[in-house]
């Protein structure tokens, strides 16, 4: 299949990548810029183990044609700590214990990213709401609601770090 060359914004980087017209961002992002932070889960869009912020909304990258996203603001897990420390919303995580094995913690932090930006104090309903296409196996996911209230407490949510 013939490749064209994309220009991607990802995590503040221009980066030109050749690339099929019918890769998807996950493969874009992990086989060929190396960001394995973006989980590939159910391949299907259902378990948003693969969630990234385009342009501040969530987006389910093993779903989505990487060439459909040339141009746009593309963040990753490894886009959200500055200066190695951990963004507002990663500090939670770990500090209320909002992972256990850790698999579905990357989707689950850019789904909350993205709450945040657009709801700086969400109910508990929004957190759900927004949290909704992420799944968990190894929670009640009670911890990871008090994460992203926690983080929304602090006065740091919405991409202040």
């Amino acid at each position: 299949m013939p490749k064209r060359l994309l220009g991607l914004k990802v995590n503040g980087r221009l980066h030109e990548v050749a690339a099929a017209q019918s890769a998807l961002l996950i493969e874009v992002l992990r086989d060929v810029l190396g960001l394995t932070g973006t989980k590939r889960g159910c391949d299907g869009g259902e378990c948003g183990a693969c969630t990234v912020l385009v342009d501040d909304q969530p987006r389910l990258a093993c779903i989505t044609l990487a060439a459909s996203v040339e141009g746009r603001r593309i963040e990753t897990i490894e886009g959200q700590a500055r200066g190695g420390e951990l963004s507002a919303l990663q500090r939670a995580f770990h500090e209320k214990l909002g992972t256990q094995c850790g698999y579905c913690t990357p989707g689950m932090v850019m789904a909350a990213e993205g709450l945040l930006r657009h709801q700086p104090q969400p109910s508990v309903d929004e957190i759900k709401e927004a949290l909704g296409g992420n799944l968990c196996r190894c929670t009640g996911y009670v911890k990871i609601i008090e994460s992203v209230q926690a983080a929304a407490g602090c006065g740091c949510a919405g991409g202040a770090r």
